[in-house]
């Protein structure tokens, strides 16, 4: 892996990724949105991946590409996620419908990765099983946690799980980590921590998240190294099957036209992004 691509000091120092990382941080928080496939879509993902599970290896390369990544990540989160959610309550059907484009814009680069010739059985059945996965994921009921901002040492503990959870979304494309959060009943506490900058809640939170990004991205390197053919068709699976989770539901009327030139600009901008950026 480390001789077929570019690596995190390649991004050392580059304004890019911070600029890469507001628009990960900025949707992240936005239901059925993922933030491995924007990083995908944003032609970061390997650099983060590669980052976190080589550390050691290149120690100062990608502490400084995390912590650019990472300041961005901040920024888009605390700048950008309400307005997004405005919009998204707002103007639902369009908004939604511009994800859509942007999540469909990343399968070519996603399929080019695969290195996948031709038509293949096993090929579409890494696929589906990839969709699969993210389809059950969505059909699991969100339950109340009765978790609150109030610092406590259960609480904290419930949280740095909840953080270890959600770090599995946030590595793997086309899992939302918001629609995690929406399961073990943190989303709007997770909201409003970030947006009053609520230490107490949002640090054992981050810590799980850490452990869980390190652990995972540990195993999907390996994976990417070894079986990059069945990891990246997979992969194209969790972003195809997250499909369902934005999808807002048929248009009506004028929404229609609205609707369509906002799939189509999705799809424009990503390409743009993937060839441009």
């Amino acid at each position: 892996m480390e001789e077929n691509r570019r690596g995190p000091y390649f991004s050392n120092g580059n304004p890019r990724t911070v600029i890469k990382g507001v628009v990960v941080g900025g949707t992240m928080l936005v239901p059925g949105v993922s933030g491995g496939s924007m990083a995908i879509i944003l032609g970061i993902y390997d650099d983060l991946i590669y980052s976190v599970s080589s550390f050691m290896k290149h120690k100062l390369a990608s502490l400084k590409f995390l912590i650019l990544f990472s300041l961005g990540g901040a920024l888009g989160m605390f700048l950008f996620s309400r307005p997004i959610l405005y919009m998204i309550e707002t103007f639902p059907k369009p908004t939604l419908y511009f994800f859509m484009g942007a999540v469909l814009g990343s399968v070519p680069m996603i399929f080019k990765k695969s290195e996948l010739k031709g038509f293949s059985i096993r090929g579409l059945c890494y696929i589906v099983a990839g969709a699969v996965i993210v389809l059950a994921i969505s059909f699991i009921p969100a339950v109340g946690a009765d978790t609150d901002l109030e610092a406590n040492f259960t609480g904290m503990l419930f949280l740095a799980l909840a953080g270890f959870i959600a770090a599995v979304a946030l590595v793997l494309p086309g899992i939302s980590v918001s629609y995690l959060l929406l399961i073990l009943g943190l989303y709007d506490e997770t909201v409003t921590a970030i947006s009053q900058m609520y230490m107490p809640f949002l640090l054992p939170l981050g810590i799980g998240l850490v452990l869980g990004i390190i652990m995972t991205t540990k195993i999907l390197e390996k994976a990417m190294t070894e079986y990059p053919q069945p990891t990246y068709l997979m992969i194209l699976g969790f972003v195809l099957g997250s499909l369902g989770e934005v999808f807002p539901g048929i248009p009506a009327g004028m929404e229609i036209l609205v609707c369509i030139v906002a799939l189509a600009a999705g799809i424009g901008i990503i390409y743009l992004i993937s060839n441009k950026f």
